[in-house]
């Protein structure tokens, strides 16, 4: 993968050159209170160090200019003659070569690990994006699936039952499917059964069995509907000749949305 960026890592703004100043400040004062004890030995070694320092922190621009002002520095405080730059001896030839060679080798060196320090990073983030998205699409297709599955499943449930089911009732009726084409959907598929779809409001529908149960209890089922046991009268023989039945109720989570079926214990 190719990272176009990857030569942008060090920071922007104004910050980076006070470090840059206040690296060299302290080059100099360290190299200054050094002085009586090393003399004209490794007069840019103190510089060399705030540069490789800043180069890490703050990028190659800053650490040029750390490079560039500790030579002059240097040169002129540090390499006898002391306080003066118009002479130009074998110790201030030695200083110009020596210096600015492992300065730069430095801080070129220190640039590139950086960069593929930073490329790591970019890569190791774009990676990470990636199997976020892989496992959003994963659980997204499991839950698809999950939910296609108990489409299924009541539709299986549906078509199984037909003779028995009284009332299909459809949580959200403003989204989905409407119950009475799952219940005819169902009951076309298996050729039996005949299917009402008369509804007491919205997002309900009877199977046939409604037909011999009792209205007040089917009243109250298809507006108080609850996944569990309800126990419903049915017309056993004569007019008035009622019987209790034992009846589930079944929740489906689809993807059309929630449906609850009622239907008459075998």
């Amino acid at each position: 993968m190719q990272i176009k960026n990857s030569k942008r890592w060090a920071p922007r703004g104004a910050k980076r050159w006070l470090i840059a100043g206040a690296a060299l400040f302290a080059a100099g004062v360290i190299r200054t209170m050094l002085h009586p004890l090393l003399g004209p030995v490794m007069p840019g070694a103190a510089f060399l160090i705030a540069a490789a320092l800043v180069q890490y922190y703050c990028g190659l621009a800053p650490a040029s200019f750390v490079m560039l002002a500790g030579l002059v520095i240097a040169d002129y405080l540090f390499v006898p003659p002391y306080g003066r730059i118009d002479i130009i001896d074998a110790s201030d030839i030695r200083l110009l070569v020596s210096y600015p060679l492992i300065t730069i080798v430095v801080i070129t060196l220190i640039e590139r690990l950086r960069r593929a320090q930073y490329r790591a990073e970019l890569l190791a983030a774009v990676a990470q994006s990636r199997y976020e998205m892989l496992l959003r699409h994963d659980n997204e297709r499991l839950i698809a699936r999950r939910a296609t599955d108990e489409m299924h499943r009541m539709l299986h449930h549906i078509a199984q039952y037909n003779r028995s089911l009284i009332v299909i009732k459809a949580l959200d009726p403003a989204n989905g499917v409407s119950p009475g084409s799952l219940v005819a959907a169902a009951a076309t598929a298996t050729r039996n059964g005949v299917i009402d779809d008369t509804s007491f409001g919205s997002g309900i529908a009877y199977g046939t069995k409604h037909a011999e149960a009792h209205e007040e209890d089917l009243a109250r089922v298809s507006v108080r509907l609850t996944p569990g046991h309800h126990r419903i009268r049915f017309r056993s023989g004569g007019r008035d000749d009622w019987q209790p039945v034992e009846c589930v109720c079944e929740r489906f989570v689809t993807p059309s949305g929630d449906f609850l079926i009622l239907r008459a214990e075998d």
